[in-house]
């Protein structure tokens, strides 16, 4: 590889770049779907590939291949550095890298048992042992499992110096039962998570999962939610679950922290943020108990790593501290807008074929104290609710609307009645602010996101999202009639 990454670097300054920077991927995935007794899905793909990002005459230009050769590196640095000087003829000022220093450097996420390594008959016969205990009641209309695991070998360099090699495996499971009966539809998934839980860990995560223990279960809920009451309608004490919390984070904390979206260099897929730069660090974003932490050094989440796509390497850091908003998310390029100093780490490409953006990290809530069931013991009249259907938020990410698989009522501290079509809504900041209780370290739970989109062309980012359940007062739920 270091004889491909000599020539690009070589090939762009000759080209007339000032700054240029080359990314080989080698990336293999596998995808396992059961469906109904049913093999619906068996993927094994493997690409290779590279992309070169250059900036001349202080514009930026991008260009890729899936041809590794050297008459291809040639003819792609070139043509980056020829969209580069085309784009500086319009361009309205020039792209300023805030500084970081070389490295050199090798990266590699741990893991116990390389799941490429495990018998595709081992992995196919767990499936459908949870197929066959899902659909044991003839009401459960779909029963679908599934296994997914990623390999990406990533060697980056660029022009200042730096050359950093970088190995991250991930896997990922879960299933659900879908119960019909009349014209009433209700899912149950496991885990408590959007899509199952994604970590960065080999096959000891499925192994270390109790999948087939948490069946049964899981279809009986699907099935009692079909004759389940209504979620009652008004204004009530919330407690929500880690796994619901993780995407009440990513779309309301998240999204509206990335740097790009804020000053409106992007606004594709997810729309713009209402955290303008006039409220930078003076913005009660949440109650005094919420402090959110961006960590792409968190062992197992999806957006761990050594080094972004800049080169820059990972860090810690409050995005909110005791309610106050912080910092956002940034890269080399948009740094300097929040007068800093140096990139906060989090610029990715999805892929060898797509040019980095401000992406998200691993984004977590953190523990204060105090069990679930304390937490339920201390709320007088409220809801309970778990794992994501459906959500919508608009384009400011501001006003927001969450429905949940399932809900318990609580009344006088104990958890009551099931409720169907659980739903809440609210504004970002009041909603946050409203926040009165966060569960201890012994309740927190890192949950992955494998499918966060962005950007125009598309694409896909993986982060992972901590959190314990935690309450917050006087919520809008239901729907009204």
């Amino acid at each position: 590889m270091k004889k491909f990454i000599k020539l690009a670097l070589k090939t762009i300054k000759k080209a007339g770049a000032s700054y240029g920077d080359i990314r080989i991927i080698e990336s293999r995935k596998q995808r396992i779907d059961i469906k109904n007794g049913e093999n619906e899905r068996l993927d094994n793909s493997t690409t290779v590939g590279f992309g070169i990002r250059v900036i001349a005459n202080g514009a930026q230009g991008f260009a890729s291949s899936s041809n590794l050769s050297d008459r291809e590196i040639r003819k792609v640095a070139e043509k980056a550095v020829q969209v580069a000087k085309a784009s500086a003829r319009v361009r309205k000022g020039s792209i300023k890298l805030a500084p970081e220093p070389v490295h050199n450097d090798i990266w590699t996420s741990p893991y116990l048992v390389d799941p490429f390594q495990v018998p595709m008959d081992e992995k196919l016969s767990l499936l459908m042992q949870i197929d066959k205990i899902l659909r044991q009641d003839d009401r459960i209309k779909i029963a679908h499992s599934f296994m997914s695991f990623w390999n990406e070998h990533q060697w980056f360099a660029s022009s200042e110096g730096s050359f950093i090699e970088q190995n991250m495996l991930r896997s990922g499971c879960g299933f659900s039962a879908t119960a019909v009966e009349g014209d009433q539809v209700q899912t149950r998934s496991y885990p408590q998570s959007h899509g199952g839980q994604h970590s960065q860990m080999g096959y000891e995560l499925i192994l270390g999962m109790p999948l087939k223990e948490n069946a049964e279960r899981v279809r009986e809920e699907a099935i009692a939610l079909l004759s389940a009451d209504e979620c009652p309608q008004g204004e009530k004490d919330l407690i929500i679950g880690s796994g619901q919390l993780a995407l009440q984070i990513h779309e309301s904390i998240g999204h509206p922290s990335e740097l790009d979206r804020v000053i409106g260099m992007e606004a594709n897929y997810a729309g713009r943020s209402f955290v303008t730069t006039d409220l930078y660090k003076d913005f009660h974003y949440g109650s005094s108990l919420v402090n959110i932490v961006a960590d792409a050094t968190l062992p197992t989440g999806l957006a761990t790593f050594g080094y972004d796509d800049d080169g820059v390497r990972a860090q810690r850091y409050h995005i909110i501290q005791q309610g106050l908003y912080k910092m956002y998310l940034t890269n080399r390029e948009l740094a300097h807008v929040v007068d800093e100093n140096h990139s906060r780490g989090c610029n990715r490409a999805d892929g060898f074929n797509n040019i980095p953006m401000i992406r998200m990290i691993n984004i977590s809530l953190m523990p204060l104290q105090g069990s679930l069931d304390d937490l339920i013991a201390d709320t007088k009249d409220g809801l309970f609710v778990e794992c994501n259907k459906s959500w919508s938020i608009d384009q400011s990410r501001l006003n927001f609307q969450f429905s949940t698989e399932i809900g318990w009522e609580i009344k006088n501290g104990k958890k009551t009645k099931m409720v169907k079509n659980a739903t809440y809504q609210g504004i970002t900041p009041k909603f946050w602010q409203s926040c009165d209780a966060i569960c201890g370290q012994e309740e927190w739970q890192l949950w992955g996101v494998p499918n966060c989109g962005k950007g125009q062309p598309g694409q896909t980012a993986e982060i992972s999202h901590g959190a314990a359940p935690a309450r917050f007062r006087n919520v809008t739920v239901g729907v009204d009639k």
